[in-house]
């Protein structure tokens, strides 16, 4: 089971730890508290098994379509 909790937004500086790419998943796992960090693309591949034995599934995939604000207008 997951549960939503209030966390920090993920960075730039996050990075994916299966291939180094920018980071836009953090799975925190119940049995130890550790975190995973993933692209969206290892997300998808790791989430049916992964995603049972976390206590957080922080899902930032959607921040992939948005487009970047415009400074100066």
């Amino acid at each position: 089971m997951t549960t939503a909790v209030a966390t920090r937004e993920l960075t730039a500086l996050d990075r994916c730890d299966r291939c180094g790419a920018q980071a836009y998943v953090r799975a925190v796992l119940s049995s130890s508290g550790g975190e995973l960090l993933f692209c969206g693309h290892h997300a998808r591949a790791v989430e049916a098994n992964l995603k049972p034995l976390t206590s957080e599934w922080q899902d930032e995939t959607k921040r992939l379509h948005e487009k970047p604000a415009v400074v100066g207008d």
